[in-house]
């Protein structure tokens, strides 16, 4: 879990556009973040394997 100060800097509009950080909705975590969910990899494991996330599904072969 991210620290509060963090979660709140990084809501603010950065000087520049290429210093936007991204932070995961769930959890505020900013490494290992998928932009096309919004969320960090852990959480998204945790949502997709308990069928919260429509459309994905665990892959098997």
């Amino acid at each position: 879990m991210a620290r509060k100060a963090l979660i709140i800097k990084a809501l603010k509009k950065p000087k520049y556009k290429s210093r936007t950080i991204r932070r995961c909705w769930k959890c505020g975590r900013n490494h290992g973040f998928l932009r096309f969910f919004g969320i960090c990899r852990i959480c998204f494991r945790e949502l997709a394997s308990d069928g919260e996330m429509p459309g994905v599904k665990k892959s098997s072969w």
